[in-house]
C-alpha cells in the first residue's frame, strides 16, 4: 500500500512536524512519504506532483492557514482518483468533526487530535479487514452516516519514536526552520486557545530530547523552533536545555514560547551572563494588559512580574524578544486596546506582533460567542469582525497600525527614528503608527510596492503632511539610520544630501590626512575612501545623541566607509565645527 503524508506550509521554509511524527510512527510496517508544499503552490501543480506517485492512501495535515487550499486538492483528487483514500488530520479538524465530515463528501476519514496511534491504526485497517469501528480517534462513513468513534488515550511519550532523523530532511536542515518539541499539553486556560481544552502537560525523555538536539545541530540545522506552549514551566527542565544548547549549539540558534511571569529571576541572571548573543530568542505573549479582560478569557498574569522578565532580558542584551498582542479580546475597546499596545511598546521589545482574535473551533471563547456578541469569519482563519465592544471600523483602523508597526518597527530599517518619533514628538507610540497607518491608507501606498527609499520618503511627506515640529533633527536621524541599513555604498541617499559632491571630498581628502581625529582602523585603506565612503552633515551632535539620546542642536559630520571585502561598515562622526578649523587651516 502506498501511502504519503502531506500538508501546505504557510512558507518554503516551515516544515511539518506532524508528518514526520506519522511517517516515525508508522514504520517499518509503512515505508510513509512526506510531501511537503505551501499555500501558494497552484493546486495543479500540487495535484500533478501527488497524482504522480501514485498513491493509494493520503493523509493531510489541516491547520487554519492551510484548509482552504486543502479542500480544493482533495477535491481535484478525488475526481481525477475516486478510489484514492483521503484522510484528514490535524487541529482545524479535529474539532468540529462531524461538521468537517458532512461538508468534505470526499474526506474518507478524519484522525482527531494526536495522530501516531490513530493514523497507524487507521492504516492496518485499511490495508486488512476494514473494521474502522475500532479505530479509536477516529471518524468514517458507514453506509452514508458519519460515525465518530470514542477517542484514543493520550500517547506514552516514552513510546513515540523520534520525528528528526529521515535521511531526506538531512539536506535542508541549513536552509529550512525545524520544529521540535520537549513536551505536549499547557498549564494554563486561555479561552482563546486551543492549547486551553488539553488539561496537563507531559514530557519526554530529557535524554532523548537532548539526542536529538544533537543530532539535528551536528547534521547542520541553523534554526530550531520548540513548539512547546510553555517551555518554562518547569524551571529545572528549562534551565537544564538552555545549558544544553549553550554548549552544544554549535551556531545554530533557538525559539522558545516562554510565560514571562513565572520566569525566576536567577535563571535570567544564568541566561544572561553565559548565554552567547543572538543565540535564544524568546517568544512571550502578553495579549492584553486589561486585568477586565484577562479575567473573562481565564488568562492569569502578573504584568509587573512580565515587564520584569522583559527588562531583564533587555538589560542582557543576548537574547531577541518577540511580543504578542491580540486586539478583539472581550471587553477590550478602541481606546483600551490602545493603552495595551501603549504599555506593552513602553518595554521596547525587538519585535512586537499585533494580531486580531481567531475563533478557533474548540475554544471557550467561541462557544461563549454570543454572549460577547462576536460576529467572526465563517471560514478560517476564523477572525473575529466585531463585537459588542469594539466596531469594525476600529478594527479596520488597527490593522493600519499593524501594517505600519511591522514596516517600520519589526523590520528595523530605522530604529533611531523611530524611538525619537514616539518618545519626543508624538504623544504616544500608538499615536504615530495610527496616524501613519491611517495617512497610508488614505494615500492609497498599500496597493502598490515599495523599496527601501520609499519608506523615507513616505514617512517624510506623512511629517511634513501634519507640519511637524524639527523635521530638520527628525530627516537627520533619518539620514544616519537609512546609511546605517546599507550593506554597500549606495548610490544616491534617501533625500537631498546636506554636503555637496566637492564638500564631500573636501571632507575625505581632510580626513584621510588626519585619521586620527575620527580614530579610524588602520587597516582601512584611504586609497578607496571615495569609491566606498559616504559624508554627510547631521544637525545635532550624533556623539551626545548616541551617549545620552538627547538631542542637542550641534552640527556634526557623519562619516561611513563600506568594505566590500569584510561587508562591514565603519562608522564615525565629528564637530562640523572641528572640520571648518581643518578646512582653514589646510587653506592656510
Amino acid at each position: 500500500m502506498n501511502v504519503i503524508v502531506s500538508t501546505l506550509n504557510a512558507k518554503y521554509i516551515h516544515t511539518c512536524l506532524a508528518l514526520r511524527y506519522l511517517k516515525a510512527s508508522a514504520y517499518p510496517d509503512y515505508d510513509i512519504e512526506m510531501a511537503e508544499y505551501t499555500i501558494k503552490d497552484p493546486s495543479m501543480n500540487i495535484v500533478t506532483d501527488l497524482f504522480e506517485k501514485h498513491p493509494d492512501v493520503i493523509g493531510f495535515s489541516c491547520y487554519i492557514w492551510n484548509i482552504e487550499e486543502t479542500i480544493e486538492v482533495v477535491s481535484m483528487l478525488k475526481k481525477i482518483k475516486p478510489e484514492l483514500k483521503i484522510v484528514l488530520g490535524g487541529p482545524e479538524v479535529s474539532y468540529d468533526t462531524e461538521y468537517w465530515m458532512n461538508r468534505l463528501s470526499d474526506v474518507d476519514f478524519i484522525v482527531i487530535n494526536e495522530g501516531e496511534e490513530t493514523f497507524k491504526h487507521l492504516l492496518d485497517e485499511i490495508a486488512g479487514e476494514e473494521k474502522y469501528h475500532m479505530v479509536f480517534g477516529a471518524a468514517f462513513r458507514k453506509k452514508g452516516e458519519v460515525v465518530i468513534n470514542p477517542p484514543r488515550p493520550k500517547a506514552d511519550l516514552e513510546k513515540i519514536p523520534s520525528p528528526y532523523r529521515f535521511a531526506e530532511d538531512k539536506k535542508d536542515l541549513s536552509r529550512r526552520i525545524t520544529y521540535f518539541e520537549t513536551s505536549r499539553g499547557c498549564p494554563f486556560s486561555c479561552q482563546f486557545c486551543l492549547s486551553s481544552i488539553e488539561a496537563g502537560v507531559r514530557y519526554f525523555d530529557i535524554e532523548k530530547v537532548k539526542d536529538d538536539l544533537l543530532y539535528l545541530i551536528e547534521n547542520g540545522a541553523k534554526m530550531i523552533k520548540f513548539v512547546d506552549r510553555t517551555f518554562n514551566i518547569q524551571r529545572e527542565y528549562a534551565r537544564e536545555i538552555f545549558q544544553f544548547l549553550i554548549d552544544n549549539h554549535q551556531g545554530c540558534q533557538f525559539q522558545f514560547e516562554i510565560t514571562a511571569d513565572i520566569m525566576p529571576p536567577e535563571l535570567l541572571e544564568f541566561l544572561n551572563e553565559h548565554a552567547p548573543p543572538g543565540l535564544f530568542r524568546f517568544e512571550i505573549g502578553v495579549q492584553s494588559t486589561n486585568d477586565i479582560t484577562n479575567k473573562l478569557v481565564k488568562r492569569h498574569q502578573n504584568l509587573k512580574k512580565l515587564e520584569r522578565t522583559v527588562r531583564m532580558v533587555k538589560e542582557g542584551g543576548k537574547i531577541v524578544q518577540h511580543l504578542d498582542l491580540i486586539a478583539g479580546l472581550p471587553e477590550e475597546d478602541y481606546d483600551r486596546f490602545k493603552q495595551t499596545f501603549n504599555d506593552v511598546f513602553a518595554m521596547e521589545p525587538e519585535e512586537l506582533q499585533l494580531g486580531f482574535l481567531k475563533m478557533l473551533r474548540g475554544t471557550g471563547l467561541r462557544i461563549q460567542a454570543e454572549k460577547f456578541g462576536y460576529v467572526y469569519m465563517n471560514q478560517a482563519p476564523y477572525e473575529m469582525l466585531y463585537n459588542d465592544v469594539i466596531s469594525f471600523s476600529d478594527i479596520s483602523r488597527i490593522k493600519r497600525v499593524e501594517d505600519i508597526l511591522d514596516k517600520y518597527w519589526n523590520d528595523h530599517r530605522m530604529d533611531h527614528t523611530i524611538h525619537h518619533l514616539v518618545k519626543d514628538v508624538f504623544d504616544t507610540p500608538f499615536d504615530f503608527f495610527q496616524e501613519f497607518g491611517d495617512y497610508w491608507y488614505e494615500k492609497g501606498w498599500g496597493k502598490i510596492g515599495h523599496q527601501l527609499e520609499d519608506l523615507f520618503l513616505r514617512l517624510q511627506e506623512f511629517l511634513k503632511h501634519r507640519d511637524t515640529k524639527g523635521m530638520d533633527i527628525i530627516e537627520g536621524l533619518m539620514t544616519y539610520d537609512y546609511f546605517l541599513h546599507q550593506k554597500h555604498k549606495p548610490r544616491k541617499s534617501w533625500g537631498t544630501p546636506v554636503l555637496s559632491k566637492e564638500e564631500h571630498i573636501q571632507c575625505l581628502r581632510l580626513l584621510r590626512e588626519q585619521p586620527d581625529l575620527i580614530d579610524l582602523p588602520k587597516t582601512l585603506e584611504s586609497h578607496d575612501w571615495p569609491k566606498h565612503s559616504i559624508t554627510e552633515q547631521l544637525p545635532f551632535s550624533l556623539a551626545t545623541y548616541l551617549d545620552t539620546g538627547a538631542i542637542i542642536r550641534e552640527p556634526e559630520i557623519l562619516f561611513v566607509h563600506y568594505n566590500v571585502k569584510t561587508k562591514t561598515k565603519t562608522v564615525r562622526h565629528l564637530p562640523l565645527r572641528t572640520l571648518k578649523e581643518l578646512t582653514v587651516t589646510s587653506a592656510n
